[in-house]
């Protein structure tokens, strides 16, 4: 608790530092100049009368001196003000005394300032800060080991990745598009709770369903019993069986873990789409098949490239499932060169090659969206009929869709309910006990700042309608496409030059060693999750924005509220469903987040999800069932979310 604490005071400081050195490069604004008087000058008469006015009401307040110039909220003191006057003198560094002509442009330059659209520049600098601190890293190695890597071992990580990525995207595109097909326009057995099951792998992380399916298929697992049992085989050179860890079955449990994202897209585009046009298709004598492939699957394009694009991008940031599988891609590429090699320059180049493969992928799919764009033509939007399905067909549309879940989600769970029903004591291990509040402290940290440094962006975006800050906005966005390893090391070799300088002071000074503030702590954790998970605070605080007449907050203003009071008493209220919703889904996705709290949690830190890893990584599998369940129960929440918002 002490470490969440200190790295709750340090996160605030480090956010003061970045203020300030905004100030420093004039990142705010700039001092404008006092003007040109266009009007005539003041008669002599008039500023006599004006002098005999503040002379009169000073005699009558009792005011001796004429030593006090004050500017509202902001207000600014002169050398005529004791404390002022102390920290002028030479004695304490100051410059000396200052005129009041001083005064008046300092006073002029604050209130200049748009301090909303400052908080919206500082928190997107913050966000994009470690992904830019990548490839300053990479082009300024220590040690440059970038021709080595591209005579070796690279060529074999970008194969690995791309080989993963093309077939993980085709197949769960596959899946999911096929799947929200028939859910979409079709009735059958289960169709009604299919729709939503179709949901539940993504209750269930891909590195966790590693686990289950190493443990089920593996030499001593139960499938290969049972085989040797039927068949008298003794050996493994009796018989052959697929090789469990492979490039083949990182495949397989990566399209089961992600092909909802396909779905979820696709489903929607189906739904949206107008029945006036399948009666059209109809009426010219297209099958269900021709329907499909000529108007369903081409209206439904931009929504199903998104979908796979996303899972493309989930692929390349995955460790925990390639790890297990033994598959060498750019991620454990970046674990291995960073911790066995000790080369943080090298891990860095590796990692600015995944951001590349993502800023591609990302284009693409922009480029995509851009040339691809239907409209609907009616000005009655009429709602799909579904056809009923019965019979052999309708079994058929079940399964399809029924495997998938059964695959994906349903026997994973079983096996590892299976090892966690037999392993009842280690539910009440110390260490799982530390590992749960751990996790609930870190992600719930994590999950309140991002969502606030979310609402406090928009807002001030909203408010000031600068460019700065609107060019900025989209940037944010990029940290969620950034596998965590890639984060890790823009935040950890930065924060750790940081630490390193601040301890050498702090000893100089006092004697007194701090050790690591920052990388020894929890702060790491917190600032890598709300980099990463950012963009879904950003989205979800800025579509409810949206969705609030402007009328609303215009009113409370003319009524003397100023923006603080109408953020607090018109938005909060209107907003705090989807704040809510924001703040569960970012929990769910920092308690599942693997790559960067391996590699940014300080010693002898353990989440649910480094314990599930270590415990699976030495095999002991019961060890870490009880930890892959809880991580599936809450898990589950998002799920449900997800299937209220796609109703």
């Amino acid at each position: 608790m002490k470490n969440v604490l200190t790295s709750i005071v340090l996160l605030a400081v480090f956010s003061v530092i970045i203020f300030f050195v905004g100030g420093v490069f004039k990142l705010y604004g700039t001092l404008e100049g006092p003007g040109e008087i266009l009007g005539d000058k003041v008669p002599e008469y008039v500023i006599q009368e004006r002098e005999q006015r503040i002379s009169k009401i000073a005699d009558d307040l009792g005011v001796e001196s004429e030593k006090q110039i004050l500017f509202g909220d902001l207000h600014v003191h002169t050398t005529y003000s004791t404390d002022a006057f102390m920290w002028s003198l030479p004695y304490f560094n100051g410059p000396g005394a200052s005129p009041i002509s001083d005064a008046c442009d300092f006073a002029r330059f604050c209130s200049a300032l748009d301090f909303w659209s400052i908080n919206a520049v500082i928190i997107a600098l913050l966000v994009v800060a470690p992904i830019l601190s990548v490839f300053v890293i990479a082009l300024n190695p220590t040690e440059n080991i970038w021709p080595h890597l591209v005579s070796t071992t690279l060529p074999r990580y970008a194969s690995n990745t791309i080989i993963l990525m093309c077939f993980v995207g085709f197949l769960a595109g596959l899946l999911g598009t096929t799947t929200a097909w028939l859910i979409a326009r079709y009735n059958f057995l289960g169709s009604k709770w299919l729709q939503w099951a179709l949901f539940l792998p993504l209750a269930l992380p891909a590195y966790v369903a590693s686990y289950a399916l190493v443990d089920l298929l593996e030499y001593a697992g139960p499938i290969q019993y049972f085989l040797r049992s039927v068949f008298n085989w003794e050996t493994a050179q009796d018989y052959w069986f697929p090789e469990v860890r492979s490039l083949s079955s990182a495949i397989f449990v990566l399209s089961l873990a992600l092909y909802p994202y396909v779905y979820l897209l696709a489903r929607s585009a189906f739904l949206e789409q107008s029945n006036s046009a399948e009666e059209v298709a109809k009426s010219l004598g297209l099958s269900a098949t021709g329907r499909f492939f000529r108007l369903g699957l081409p209206l439904a394009r931009p929504a199903v490239f998104a979908g796979v694009a996303l899972v493309m991008m989930e692929t390349a940031s995955d460790f925990g499932a390639v790890d297990y599988f033994a598959v060498q891609t750019l991620t454990t590429g970046i674990f291995s060169v960073w911790l066995e090699s000790n080369n943080a320059g090298g891990a860095a180049q590796i990692a600015s090659t995944v951001l590349i493969l993502i800023v591609i992928l990302v284009s693409l799919e922009k480029f995509n969206q851009r040339k691809l764009r239907f409209f609907n033509l009616s000005y009655r939007h009429q709602n799909i009929e579904k056809i009923g399905l019965s019979g052999k067909r309708g079994f058929m549309a079940f399964t399809i869709c029924f495997l998938p879940v059964f695959f994906g989600f349903i026997l994973p769970f079983c096996v590892l309910a299976n090892l966690g029903y037999g392993s009842l004591d280690i539910w009440i291990n110390a260490d799982l006990t530390s590992a749960i509040k751990n996790t609930i402290i870190v992600s719930g940290l994590a999950a309140f700042i991002t969502v606030l440094l979310g609402l406090l962006m928009v807002y001030g975006i909203r408010l000031s309608g600068r460019s700065l800050p609107q060019a900025i906005l989209p940037l944010t966005t990029i940290g969620y496409a950034a596998p965590g390893a890639v984060l890790a090391i823009g935040i950890l070799v930065p924060l750790g030059i940081v630490d390193n300088w601040m301890a050498d002071r702090v000893l100089d000074l006092t004697g007194y060693d701090p050790g690591l503030i920052f990388t020894g702590t929890a702060f790491a954790i917190i600032l890598a999750y709300c980099v990463r998970f950012f963009s879904i605070a950003q989205h979800t605080v800025d579509g409810a924005f949206g969705r609030i007449s402007p009328s609303l907050p215009n009113a409370a203003q003319s009524l003397g509220r100023n923006k603080l009071q109408v953020l607090l008493q018109i938005y909060r209220p209107l907003i705090s469903t989807s704040t809510a919703t924001a703040l569960l889904l970012i929990f769910v996705d920092c308690v599942k987040e693997l790559p960067a709290t391996m590699l940014l949690r300080p010693f002898n830190f353990e989440t649910l999800a480094t314990r599930v890893h270590v415990q699976a990584s030495l095999e002991a599998l019961p060890n870490a069932a009880p930890g892959s369940i809880l991580i599936v129960l809450i898990s589950l929440c998002a799920v449900f979310l997800l299937a209220r918002a796609n109703k």
